[in-house]
């Protein structure tokens, strides 16, 4: 945990001053597995959700990157232990902006799917997501200011377990396609005293959906319930710069708070990627990210990822 409270720092040391800093002890997907727990709940992050639509923008602009990222380890013999691990991850983003005059628009679908397999333990998931997130903002005179609206999906492809259970027993399934589902709606308005930092708040209604009812309570709706509406408040904070050279780091903190409930339920989400650029087709990307979600657990979810792949332009 010490760890963590570095991490934590060190990142909001960054998003605040925008100094190149860096600093991670980076982890294999062995290590981030060896609890026999599938991280697939916790990666419900929202890393690159924000969208910008660059001022100089005119018309439609639409780009479409793909990627494929992996990692593998194998011992013999090896004196200090260890487990053969292979895993790949895939992924794709896809970006539509516009601008006319004063208003603008953007959408991003970002889907990633991977998998782990560990010697004597089968496959695990390590990445799952499924992100549609749409923004409509109108620019003021002193165009720092906008008031927006924006209309986002989150959810996974596929069954998420617990693998942490007695060996007599079968995985406790804890999600999958649906259940859990989020839809949230923001409006308010938007400051943007650079081109690389944004502060949005506004009042929001969030609509949680969980499709297979024996998770219901998991994902606190009552028993039997597959859907539960929320009104709220929300705020954010979003940073992205190229903190030195090749090297760019995203980062974000959102909260949302339900009116009908005490403010220390409020949902905190604290995303981070680091990505670093290897050369035009490869790069290296470190994911730092911090979930409190009371309605799931009390305890801050935690996930960190470190992988390196190929990333290519489809459109």
């Amino acid at each position: 945990m010490r760890k963590y409270k570095s991490v934590l720092c060190i990142l909001c040391y960054v998003l605040v001053s925008a100094l190149p800093v860096f600093g991670q002890d980076a982890i294999e997907i062995s290590e981030i597995l060896k609890d026999k727990k599938d991280i697939s709940v916790s990666d419900m992050s929202r890393i690159n959700r924000k969208v910008v639509v660059s001022d100089t923008l005119e018309g439609w602009q639409v780009s479409w990157v793909g990627g494929l990222y992996g990692s593998q380890a194998a011992y013999n013999n090896w004196s200090q232990g260890g487990v053969n691990t292979i895993s790949i991850t895939a992924s794709t983003v896809y970006n539509m902006k516009y601008r006319k005059e004063q208003f603008a628009y953007a959408l991003t679908t970002n889907l990633k799917y991977g998998k782990a397999k560990l010697e004597g333990q089968g496959t695990r998931k390590t990445d799952d997501r499924i992100a549609l997130n749409n923004k409509f903002s109108y620019l003021f005179p002193d165009n720092r200011w906008s008031a927006f609206g924006t209309i986002n999906f989150n959810t996974q492809f596929d069954q998420g377990f617990n693998y942490n259970v007695p060996d007599d027993q079968s995985p406790e399934l804890i999600s999958k396609f649906m259940a859990p589902a989020y839809f949230t709606q923001i409006g308010g308005i938007s400051f943007s005293p650079a081109d690389y930092f944004s502060a949005e708040a506004g009042l929001a209604m969030k609509e949680t959906i969980v499709k297979d009812t024996t998770l219901s309570t998991r994902y606190g709706l009552d028993a039997g319930k597959k859907f539960r509406f929320e009104p709220g408040y929300s705020i954010g904070l979003n940073f992205e710069k190229e903190i030195f050279s090749h090297v760019r780091l995203i980062s974000s903190v959102e909260t949302f708070t339900n009116m009908q409930r005490h403010i220390d339920n409020t949902d905190v989400n604290f995303s981070n990627e680091m990505i670093g650029k290897i050369n035009d087709f490869m790069n290296m990307s470190l994911q730092f990210v911090m979930i409190y979600d009371s309605d799931y657990s009390r305890k801050v979810q935690v996930k960190q990822v470190l992988s390196a792949g190929l990333s290519f332009s489809i459109l």
